[in-house]
């Protein structure tokens, strides 16, 4: 069995910054006080990661019960921001998806720096969650590294893994360090807040400006592609 861990945030999607407005609204509602979640450079960050930073910039103290309301008011407010900005899904990443729902040799996960609430509010809106069996998401403020160990026991629950055909797809060096501590291969896109370059640097094992189409995609990580009459609809 190959198994792909997807990243969201760059590499699924872009919500064009609509997750802004709704962290800043509960950072607000929190904290009672202002803040500009743009002076942060956030990408690969996990939404508790975030979370502290921000309360560390504000002086609040970040307690667990704190983090914990933050991020949930955060996760309630997504589906009234995200429609206000004009985000879209990245080249290529639906018709893969779907191409992938016809294949018996490729199950995909989400491993994301997301909550699991905030993951389901962004690919509901873009229609994207319904392609993925379960994932591993951001639960407390450890390194990303923890998200990726419990991807890959969820994923050797479900079926045996060939550790040879694990991928981790991502856009940042976060995401190459989550498929190093699990012995994956990283496919990395300069869709998200990282260059071409600084993505090399840091060692993936493919780099690219975008994903490529399904065919070349799934020629790529060395599966066959399904034959036309087994794909599933949209």
């Amino acid at each position: 069995m190959t198994v792909l861990f997807w990243d969201i945030d760059g590499t699924l999607l872009t919500t064009a910054k609509g997750g802004v407005p709704a962290w800043e609204q509960a950072v607000r509602e929190v904290t009672h006080k202002e803040f500009d979640l743009t002076m942060f450079r956030i990408a690969g960050l996990t939404d508790y990661q975030i979370a502290v930073r921000t309360f560390e910039h504000l002086g609040v103290e970040a307690g667990g019960d704190t983090l914990q309301r933050m991020v949930r008011r955060y996760e309630q407010l997504l589906p009234t921001f995200l429609p206000q900005r004009h985000g879209h899904v990245m080249p290529h990443v639906r018709e893969i998806l779907v191409l992938l729902r016809g294949s018996d040799a490729v199950r995909s996960y989400l491993l994301t720096g997301n909550t699991r609430g905030g993951a389901n509010a962004k690919l509901t809106h873009y229609d994207l969650w319904h392609y993925f069996p379960d994932g591993a998401f951001a639960e407390d403020a450890r390194d990303r590294s923890t998200i990726a160990e419990r991807a890959m026991a969820l994923a050797r629950r479900a079926a045996p893994v060939d550790e040879e055909r694990v991928f981790v797809i991502g856009d940042t060096p976060h995401d190459i360090d989550c498929a190093n501590a699990i012995g994956a291969r990283t496919i990395a896109v300069a869709t998200g807040g990282y260059s071409l370059a600084e993505l090399q640097a840091h060692g993936a094992w493919r780099v690219l400006e975008q994903l490529p189409p399904p065919h070349e995609f799934l020629a790529m990580i060395g599966v066959s592609s399904p034959e036309p009459d087994a794909r599933m609809p949209t």
